[in-house]
């Protein structure tokens, strides 16, 4: 990358070091659970331990949860009645850790009852997940959201971002949420761990433009590999692919030199080439530190969308149904 771009970037970054942390959110303790940050660590390390996947699936669950009406863990609330829940909408068929979730509600309300929320604590787990590899918080979570009452699946299918979107649709669905493009980009890098499956980007390799072709944008090897994961009789809807190349399991920069190298699994990577400013990021963040830094600022913000605070909303005693 040329100096000036460098320059340009770390200006620009440099501006936008200050973040917003949601409407009364805060780092202090939870009155009357001042153990809170350190029970959902030990939880969610020992898990990640045991299962180093999960790291990105509590990520995505965090996420998920945050597009659609804001960080209220709604995505937890379990279907019931005529009611289909965001659990039940199309982007989140593959959504997992639920269950953990469950486990550290349970020992949060044994250790302080009714005191914290379900979105705090995806929060909670989507950093601690994370930050397992390395030994140490890799950013700050803020505190004192409640939870939501309503969840609608076609809320979700409305606004979760698609793995094959474009970089237009993609920017205006981030900045609907408060999100710039440097965030887009900073955020699209969590693919820098967990899996994909053919069913998502077979449309890449197999019928791109409706006529049996392949996405052009993409490295012709990686391709041919991605290619021989999903052909027959591989099931598209059940084979999984690291969306990062060789380097699934760790979370770090690499996401962004594979996607300069036209490595992006997802339609939704390859959007980030196609625009020369968040073309510049995904050079800049191709190095880990400028990368850290700015997923942890984009995460915090991210973690702020449309909280519920105060008298609003309800904490949960189960995170599966409102009270």
């Amino acid at each position: 990358m040329r100096p000036m771009h460098i320059a340009f970037l770390v200006t620009y970054l440099l501006l936008t070091l200050g973040v917003c942390n949601g409407a009364k959110l805060h780092l202090q303790k939870i009155k009357g659970c001042p153990r809170v940050k350190t029970i959902v660590r030990d939880i969610i390390w020992d898990k990640v331990r045991n299962d180093t996947t999960l790291a990105a699936k509590l990520l995505r669950l965090h996420y998920h949860d945050c597009f659609v009406r804001g960080c209220d863990g709604s995505i937890l609330l379990d279907s019931n009645g005529g009611n289909a829940t965001e659990k039940d909408a199309r982007p989140n068929s593959s959504i997992a850790g639920y269950e953990i979730i469950d486990e550290v509600k349970a020992k949060l309300e044994q250790e302080c009852p009714g005191l914290v929320s379900c979105a705090d604590i995806l929060a909670l787990a989507a950093r601690d997940a994370v930050s397992f590899q390395f030994g140490k918080s890799m950013w700050p979570v803020f505190l004192g959201r409640k939870d939501g009452r309503v969840s609608l699946a076609s809320e979700a299918n409305r606004d979760i971002p698609s793995a094959g979107s474009n970089f237009t649709t993609l920017q205006q669905q981030f900045a609907s949420q408060g999100l710039n493009l440097v965030d887009l980009v900073a955020l699209s890098g969590a693919h820098t761990i967990g899996v994909g499956r053919c069913v998502v980007f077979q449309r890449r390799l197999f019928n791109f433009t409706g006529n049996g072709d392949t996405d052009p944008s993409l490295d012709p090897d990686y391709a041919k590999f991605l290619k021989e994961k999903c052909s027959p009789p591989a099931n598209p809807a059940a084979t999984r692919v690291g969306m990062d190349p060789n380097s699934t399991l760790s979370f770090d920069g690499h996401y962004f030199v594979a996607l300069n190298k036209h490595q992006g699994l997802f339609q939704s990577d390859a959007a980030l080439l196609t625009n020369p400013r968040s073309k510049l990021f995904t050079r800049l963040f191709e190095n880990d530190l400028h990368f850290f830094r700015q997923f942890g600022r984009s995460m915090i913000k991210m973690g702020a969308i449309g909280v519920i605070t105060g008298k609003n909303g309800e904490i949960r005693k189960n995170c599966r149904a409102v009270n």
